[in-house]
This record gives C-alpha cells, structure tokens and sequence, in this order.
C-alpha cells in the first residue's frame, strides 16, 4: 500500500490545479466551432509537436510499455523504439501535410474530400469506436492501478470506504476530470495539457528509473539480474533477432493508429500550415525514439529487483527469550515475479484474491503493473508525488485526447455533414460538448464492464485487438488517399470494407495458443492456433491492409477516375521539398530520427 507523504498530495494537486486552469482559462477564447474543435489551427509546430508526443503516451501506452519490458526484457525496446517510430516518420513526412493542405477539419472529412461521403462515414464510425474503446481501455487499465495500489483511500485518507465503491470511484472521477477540461477549452485545453502531461511524465519517471539502476548496480548488472528473475518462468527471446522480429510486430500493429488515429493527428491539423503540420509529426517520433530508455527500462527493472515474501525472522532478545517476526506480504505479491505481483479473480481487490493459474498450473503474472509497482518501491517522498502525476497525467490527457477526437468526428463528419448541414456555431459547439459527455458515460460504463470479467487478457493483448480490428484496416485507405492519385471513390470504399472484414474474418477464426474463444479471437471457429495473442493481431492488421489495398486498386483502376484536381494537390504538398540541404529536408530529419531509435534499440540487444 502507497505511503504518501502532505508533499506528495501537494505535487499532484498542483498538477491538477493547473490543469483545470488551463481548461478554464480557454473558455472563453473558443465561442466558435473552428476554435473549440479546431484550436483556430494556428498553433505552432513546436507545441502541437509536443502535444502529439504527449497524445502518443496515454495512460495505456505507458502500462503496456513497463509490462512488455517485465514480460518480453529487452527485446521488447524494438517493438516500441523502431517499431512505432518507423510508422510515425513515414506519416509525418508523406501523410500529414496531404491531411493539412487538403483543409480537413478531421480525417474522416479528408476522406470524404478525397473520395466521397460513404467513405468518409464509415471512416468516421471507425475512428469513433477505436477511440471510444481506447478511452475505456484507459480507464479500465488504472482503476485496476487504483486498486492494486489502494489509491482511492490513501489519496482521500479515508480507508473505510468499500473496495467496490473505490474502483468506481476510480473510473468515474478522472472520467469527469477530463471531460470538464475539454468542455471548457475545447481542442485548445486538450493540446496544452498534453504538453504539459509530457514534461510532468519525463519529470516523475527519469528519477525512477536512474534511482533504479543505481539500486540494482547499473546497466549491466539490470541484464544479469533480469535473467537471474526469468530462470524458473517461459524464456525469453534476446538479440537482434528478437530487436528484429519486435520491430516487425510493432509496425504492423501500430501503422494504423500512427496514420489514422484522430487523437494523434487532431494535433498536427491545428497547426498553422501543412509545414508545421508535418514538423508536428517529427517532433513526436523524435521523443518516441528515446522514450523506451524510461518506460521499457521500467519494466525491467521491475523484475529485476528483490521481490517481496513473506518471512519468519527468529531472534533472540536482551532476555534471552526467543522471539519469532513474522512479516507478511499479500499472496499476489508473494508469489510474483519481482515486483510484479500475480493476478488473481477478484478486481476490487487484487492483492487479497485468489490466485489464477495458466494451464501448467504456475501463477500468472499481472505485468501491466510493473511501473505503477515500481514507482513507490524507487521513490521517496516528494518525487513519489511526482511519479504518480505522471502517471495519473498520463491517464488525465489520454482520456481528454479521445474525447476531444469523438466530439469532433461526431460534430463534423456525422452531425454537420449528415444530420444539419446549416447548423450555426453556437449549436455546433453545444453538440460537440454534449458529445463529450456521452463519450465519458460509454467509455466509463464499458470500462466498468471490463472490470466484472476476471479473466480478462493482459493490457498489451487487449490494445493489439483494438489497433488491429479498428485502425490497421484505415490505413491502406488514407494512404492511398494522399500517394495514389488514380484511387477513386468506388475503390476506396469497397477497399475500406474489405479490410474490415479481412481483420474480422482472420480474428474470428484464429485463437492464440492457451487461450480460449472470446475476446481473444477464434468466435466464428478455430482454424488456427498464433503462437501469441500479438502475433495474431500482427496477422490480423497485415491481412486488413493487404486486402484493403488490393480490392481498392483492383477497383480503381477498373473505375473511372475521380477529378484530378484535389487529388493531385494533396499528392504534390505529400512530396518533401528539395531546395534545402538534404539534412534540412524533412526525409533527412527523419533519417537522423530512425537512426537515433535503431541506436537506442540496439542498446537493449
């Protein structure tokens, strides 16, 4: 259980103060819909570039980037240093200015702008429900932190209150938080507060992680006391062929969210011009291409240091009389795998229930909470209260993140294009917050849902469904949208639900080898047993792309071509500019961020 100190609770109040400031400080700079939904888009690169940074670590991502070093070690670096930086730079270089210079106000309207209203509305049902989702996965995903870490009673002080009642607690208020932010300063709040979530997050975990390594003896003694702690349990994959194969994995999986996810690019199509636009998108992967040396290092060292259990100590006292000690700790964490304790059936309270088993019988372990685990064991008071910001910073603005998304995707590409064309902005801006509302009630009620099932799959295999079933099969569309003039609009669409029903259909009839049918897959039948939940989403978002991309170009070029004029000047603001040095060019800059990610990555082999 946490032991926060007066300094503690103070830090993360400040965090919060000033966060709400900024919400309430915008309101009244966004009376119209361009402003409130928008941000004006006149924001420079370098803010919108940190704020899409910050977009890129929500809540979710961090909990998946400390389990994957816990579960997988260092192999794990590549799956989030090259795996996910790759993806981005192609984005920023060739498909952010083609988002800006065809002056969408969303990525569903692009498409419409690009090819025709039925394909933009099935993209915009698409984005709403892989970001309802991902909102949900957040809060599903710390108020099962709140609860290992009992944080509700020892934030409030009252430990009386019941466990059920802390885990709705837990889900509801940062739920509420965020969506009062958002509905007072609209995209304007969100963005500075992911700004802000990104300098609290670098603040509360650098500190961690080097009192961490300092603990365990360095950088080489982490290597040697992970393997030490992963003698007795599965092995795990090391080398570059591991770094390899994780980089493969990571790009399939997140070359979907990188192009089409509108939490990420609701950034870059606030900033000024398509210039700053893509600038946005560098900025971001160059913080992505050193962050796994924080979040990955996390999960490591989580395993790596002492794990708790309980002890009997025998001493004899001043009297001669023999005294026994007894030190207990919870189950879950006695038989964890250092800090990372065992998952067991009961939600509300993790660390009081019963153990659950894999089908070897050997305890299965929750790695989702490595980092949150490892924040009270490395810091002491003060920066513990930092620590916690970050984390609960990252919670806060993913959640303001998605629902800005939502309220805009819904306002412009459902309400205004569908339902009232000629609505004012008074009126646009009402139902955009309405919006907002209703998606903190869905996400917070399917998030509750999640939380009654006591068998759920882990947090990365939860995220690698979403990013395969809802955002792989987008990709293909915009990319061909801003690089491939002759796709039309009959192409697309039919492309669009092929490779929905390509990742359904590979979903539906495989199930990963330990797993029953379900959330995990293999709902229509079983024909095929991944060796991994990722490895099945991995296929699933390689066979959505491919099919997407070749039902779209086997149509289109069987279509009469669309109108020439838009698609060639989103293609011409995609190409990067030759005039400059080729280390000032955009693709240079991108070269120099790849290779910083590779060197980073190769650190960890």
């Amino acid at each position: 259980m946490l032991n926060l100190s007066p300094t503690d609770l103070m830090v993360m109040l400040i965090y919060f103060f000033f966060t709400v400031s900024v919400g309430v400080g915008l309101k009244a700079f966004v009376p119209t819909g361009e402003q409130f939904l928008l941000a004006g888009r006149r924001l420079p690169g370098w803010l919108t570039g940190l704020a899409m940074a910050g977009a890129s670590l929500g809540a979710v991502e961090v909990l998946v980037m400390g389990a994957a070093g816990a579960r997988w070690g260092m192999a794990s670096a590549g799956f989030f240093g090259v795996g996910t930086v790759l993806p981005l730079l192609l984005v920023a270089v060739y498909l952010v200015p083609a988002y800006s210079a065809s002056g969408a106000r969303s990525l569903p309207e692009f498409l419409g702008l690009r090819f025709d209203a039925k394909t933009r509305l099935l993209g915009a049902v698409a984005s709403l429900s892989g970001s309802l989702l991902m909102a949900s996965l957040a809060l599903y995903a710390m108020a099962r932190v709140a609860a290992s870490l009992r944080l509700i009673d020892v934030m409030f002080r009252y430990p009386n209150i019941r466990m059920e009642w802390q885990l709705l607690l837990s889900v509801v208020v940062p739920a509420a938080f965020a969506l009062m932010v958002v509905v007072l300063g609209g995209l304007s709040a969100t963005l500075y507060g992911q700004v802000m979530q990104f300098f609290v997050l670098v603040a509360g975990f650098l500190p961690m992680v080097l009192l961490g390594l300092k603990q365990i003896g360095g950088w080489s003694a982490m290597h040697v006391a992970f393997q030490k702690a992963i003698a007795g349990s599965e092995p795990v994959p090391a080398g570059l062929g591991a770094l390899a194969t994780a980089a493969l994995l990571g790009v399939l999986l997140t070359a979907g969210t990188a192009a089409t996810d509108m939490t990420l690019m609701q950034a870059a199509l606030a900033a000024e011009s398509p210039r700053m636009a893509r600038r946005s998108g560098l900025i971001a992967a160059a913080a992505r291409a050193i962050l796994p040396l924080l979040l990955v290092v996390s999960g490591v060292l989580a395993i790596s240091m002492p794990a708790p259990h309980t002890a009997i100590t025998i001493r004899t006292d001043q009297d001669g009389a023999i005294v026994h000690e007894v030190e207990v700790v919870p189950q879950a964490q006695d038989q964890g795998l250092g800090l990372v304790p065992a998952q067991t059936d009961r939600v509300p309270d993790p660390m009081s229930g019963k153990l659950l088993l894999d089908s070897n019988g050997v305890p299965r372990h929750d790695y989702a909470m490595a980092t949150p685990f490892l924040l009270p064991h490395n810091l002491p008071s003060g920066l513990l209260g930092l620590g916690l910001a970050g984390l609960l910073a990252c919670l806060v603005s993913s959640l303001m993140g998605r629902f800005s998304a939502i309220n805009t995707v819904f306002a412009l590409d459902i309400y205004q294009a569908r339902l009232r064309k000629n609505v004012s902005e008074k009126s646009l801006v009402a139902v955009a917050r309405w919006t907002a509302l209703a998606a903190a009630i869905l996400a917070s009620a399917l998030a509750w849902g999640g939380l009654q099932f006591k068998d759920m799959p882990g947090l990365l295999d939860l995220l690698a469904v979403v990013l395969a079933v809802f955002f792989a099969p987008l990709a293909a569309t915009f990319a061909l949208g801003a690089l491939y003039r002759r796709a039309t609009a009959t192409g697309a669409f039919l492309g669009l639900v092929a490779g929905f029903a390509a990742a359904l259909l590979h979903w539906g009839l495989t199930v990963p080898s330990g797993y029953f049918p379900g959330l995990a897959g293999g709902w229509i039948a079983v024909l095929h047993h991944p060796q991994s939940m990722l490895s099945q989403c991995a296929g699933t978002a390689l066979c959505a792309m491919l099919a997407n991309a070749l039902i779209a170009v086997l149509v289109s070029l069987r279509s009469p071509a669309t109108a020439e004029s838009h698609s060639t000047a989103i293609a011409t603001a995609a190409k990067s500019p030759r005039a400059l040095a080729w280390w000032r060019r955009p693709i240079g800059v991108a070269a120099l961020i790849l290779a910083i990610a590779i060197a980073v990555s190769l650190l960890f082999a």
